[in-house]
């Protein structure tokens, strides 16, 4: 059952895909609606998921579960996958892509491969203060307070 992603609790456990290009309007608008379907009928052995999604800056899908309620097990979890799976199919996309570093740099969306990153820290177009995404939070709590943090509070820190 969807809720709004502001009623779950902090302990929701939390699923980023970040998207190789920008989605369009109507693409986000399409993926919104597929979601939405998803999140109302997504169950685990017959129970019902509290659940919720966002998308934001056009790149990332955000899904969300109460485990409080009812436990996510592994074929609810599965069958998420296979709808961003059916997402990526649909629209050619690709959530996979774990190479893809996303920066926000003058309120704009920026993204860099891995192999690129030392590069663009010694050409100084990303500092220590360039807010990055952490899309491996686990919790809406994590969510909501580390999900973007400066470079130097991440895994980045080292090339600082």
């Amino acid at each position: 059952m969807h809720l709004t992603f502001n009623q779950l609790p902090k302990s929701a456990r939390v699923w980023i895909y970040q998207s190789n290009r920008d989605l369009t309007v109507s693409e986000t608008e399409s993926i919104s609606a597929s979601l939405l379907a998803f999140c109302n009928g997504w169950s685990a052995h017959g129970a019902g998921l509290k659940s919720s999604f966002q998308i934001l800056h056009n790149r990332f899908i955000v899904i969300a579960v109460d485990e409080g309620f009812n436990m996510a097990t592994g074929c609810s979890i599965d069958s998420s996958v296979n709808q961003i799976k059916f997402i990526e199919n649909k629209y050619g996309l690709n959530f996979m892509d774990r190479t893809q570093v996303a920066f926000l740099i003058d309120n704009q969306l920026f993204i860099e491969s891995l192999s690129s990153i030392k590069t663009k820290v010694n050409e100084g177009v990303i500092s220590p203060e360039t807010k990055t995404f952490n899309n491996l939070v686990e919790t809406v709590g994590d969510f909501n307070s580390n999900w973007m943090v400066p470079a130097n509070d991440s895994w980045l820190k080292r090339y600082f």
